[in-house]
């Protein structure tokens, strides 16, 4: 394995702080991130687009002003002082205040939202809510729907009510499917990544431009070693595809490819002979990680070279190889019945007729990146959508109820300024926070689903979408307001969000017209 060590041309260690520690850099050539994480063990800012300057979950404190650390090579901050969110003098006044919010779930985007937040209060302590979504802009969180962050910079400092984060821990285990915490330090970066916790001189393993997986001593050494060209956006349109079934139907839908979009890239880490570290951290990644195959390349490439190895996906590799919900194109008749083609996936005929029955499901084959089954709702929720969308909105405008497996039930309303409403039971709430937090997520999710997600994906199966700016996923100068209502529940605690999910999604279709194409490329706050 080369080593990746190119110095100043000095020849001399290059020095800055970081976190009010005079450091020494061997690497001058490496980023910013690199350095933080792999060389000086500061596991906050973390790696969810790299190279990309995207996502900004690796912002961080130059001299104050925030900056994106994976595209900010490291000899450009020489002799200036970096500050890594979990050491801001008010790191732990936001972590309190987005833990009371429901402003953190997972917790990968926060560090570095944490710390454009900050640098925004230090200028302005007095922003509204559009100069913090401005703010917001260089950012990507997919599980908040950005509202209850917003609520975490109003609840800034204030005096916060105690809340058991046992339950709302609980609460987000059912809600993602997989154990979750929700404690203040996760808001700061401190959640158990699986790329966060490997040992520290561990292998890394990348994958190459073939598919193979390539070894080096740090990230940008197997990077290096690998010699992967980034992939990039596409200028060319998104195109559903599958056509509509043939007949003579009241109502089509095509919806096309997209991606689940997690910040946490795919990742693990095993030693010799050990278990390899799951890729759900802490978070479920909305089912599209069930089927992850990285925790067994980790163990393999560990027992085959006898060392611990971290084994990482890139953003390219996860949009590439990650799993999708299968796309579908489908006609109903006025009746309920109707037909439809979805991409062959295994589970996904049963998991459309659990809600329409009366729907023939036909798997057709479709060039493109792996599906399954196991992703957020994926074919229930289409079929959700279409019995209740059929149906179209009560006098007062609620669309649903829709109530999803084994879970709780929710309905949605669309107000004419594209305002989102939205009631949620899923039986004793165990704690509000949490439960709200994971329905403005899902009603988030939904609305973006519908009205702007995309990939684009050729006749022979490659994506060309790369960048993480390229999913479409609503921004928060996008995002209409969300107004969740709690119903108190009487019965055991159940999921909801997944409800919530279709019962928006299907909410915005009929508000919207039930336009035949999705993404509808109409938006809701204008």
């Amino acid at each position: 394995m080369a080593g990746h060590d190119q110095r100043g041309p000095s020849g001399e260690p290059l020095q800055l702080r970081v976190n009010g520690r005079q450091v020494e850099v061997a690497d001058a050539s490496a980023s910013l991130l690199g350095v933080l994480r792999d060389e000086l063990g500061e596991r906050a800012p973390k790696d969810g687009c790299s190279p990309q300057g995207q996502c900004g979950c690796c912002t961080v404190l130059v001299d104050g002003q925030p900056r994106v650390a994976c595209v900010t090579p490291v000899r450009r901050v020489r002799g200036r002082e970096i500050t890594t969110p979990d050491h801001l003098d008010d790191a732990t006044t936001w972590a309190e205040a987005l833990c009371a919010t429901g402003g953190s779930q997972c917790g990968f985007c926060t560090p570095g939202i944490v710390t454009r937040l900050s640098a925004l209060r230090a200028k302005d302590a007095d922003a509204d809510h559009a100069k913090v979504e401005q703010a917001l802009l260089a950012h990507l969180c997919r599980c908040t729907g950005w509202h209850t962050i917003l609520d975490a910079w109003d609840a800034y400092g204030a005096d916060l009510p105690p809340r058991d984060l046992d339950a709302a821990a609980a609460r987000a285990t059912l809600e993602g499917h997989v154990p979750q915490r929700l404690e203040p330090e996760v808001a700061l970066g401190k959640a158990g990544f699986a790329d966060d916790t490997a040992p520290a001189g561990s292998v890394v393993a990348v994958l190459d431009p073939e598919g193979r997986w390539t070894l080096g001593e740090s990230v940008a050494a197997a990077r290096a070693n690998a010699a992967k060209v980034q992939g990039r956006h596409t200028t060319a349109d998104s195109e559903p595809p599958i056509p509509v079934p043939d007949g003579d139907w009241a109502l089509t839908l095509q919806t096309s490819w997209v991606e689940p979009a997690y910040l946490e890239t795919d990742a693990s880490w095993c030693e010799p002979g050990g278990a390899p570290a799951s890729a759900a951290g802490n978070g479920g990644a909305f089912g599209a990680k069930a089927d992850s195959p990285v925790p067994d390349a980790a163990r393999r490439l560990a027992d085959e070279h006898g060392t611990t190895v971290r084994a990482l996906y890139s953003r390219e590799d996860t949009v590439r190889l990650g799993a999708k919900r299968p796309p579908l194109a489908a006609g109903v008749r006025a009746d309920g019945t109707g037909v439809v083609h979805v991409a062959r996936t295994a589970g996904i005929a049963e998991a459309i007729a659990s809600l329409a029955p009366d729907l023939e499901v036909v798997e057709v084959d479709v060039a493109g990146p792996p599906t399954s089954a196991s992703v957020r709702g994926a074919g229930w929720v289409e079929a959700a959508v279409l019995v209740v969308g059929s149906t179209g909105a009560d006098d007062d405008g609620w669309v649903g109820p829709v109530t999803q497996p084994g879970g709780g039930s929710a309905r949605a309303r669309i107000g004419e300024d594209g305002t989102i409403h939205v009631e949620a039971d899923g039986g004793d709430p165990l704690d509000g926070v949490a439960l709200r937090s994971y329905c403005v997520g899902a009603a988030h999710q939904g609305a973006s689903w519908v009205t702007s997600e995309s990939l684009t994906v050729d006749a022979d199966g490659q994506v060309h979408d790369l960048t993480i700016r390229s999913f479409g996923v609503l921004r928060a100068v996008d995002t209409p307001p969300i107004h969740v209502h709690v119903a108190p529940g009487d019965g055991p605690a159940v999921p909801v969000s997944d409800a919530v999910f279709a019962a928006v999604a299907a909410a915005v279709w009929v508000h919207q017209g039930r336009p035949p194409v999705w993404p509808t490329g109409i938006p809701l706050r204008t």
